[in-house]
């Protein structure tokens, strides 16, 4: 007959246990330490990853203005066409011009040579 009892008490004794340590194991101030003891390990880490995320951040910035810049160059030396042509046609019709002059003061300032006087041959 105390076979029964001593299991029954067993069994209490067991499961006290066993919902202590579940008690225990939830207990808020064991997460806090849990969660204590992972932020402690891993800061160091993250504080690394940000700084070195700030770091790549300021660079691709920086190349990002480069590239920028470049590109607004490259844009104005393309808008900048219709003004290299219109200096072009200028620079022909000057040169139009003068060869005009050159000819104009050519005919001007060389009196021509008679062939033969009439009467000589």
């Amino acid at each position: 007959m105390e076979e029964p009892e001593m299991q029954l008490k067993v069994k209490k004794v067991t499961d006290k246990f066993t919902e202590s340590l579940y008690v225990l194991a939830n207990e808020p101030s064991v997460a806090l330490f849990r969660l204590q003891e992972h932020v402690r390990r891993s800061l160091p880490e993250l504080a690394q990853h940000k700084s070195d995320m700030q770091s790549w951040e300021e660079q691709s910035q920086g190349a990002i203005y480069t590239v920028e810049y470049a590109c607004s160059a490259i844009k104005n030396m393309t808008d900048s066409s219709v003004y290299f042509k219109s200096i072009d046609s200028l620079l022909k019709h000057s040169i139009a011009m003068k060869e005009q002059l050159n000819a104009a003061q050519g005919r001007s300032t060389i009196t021509p040579q008679p062939k033969n006087p009439p009467g000589t041959s």
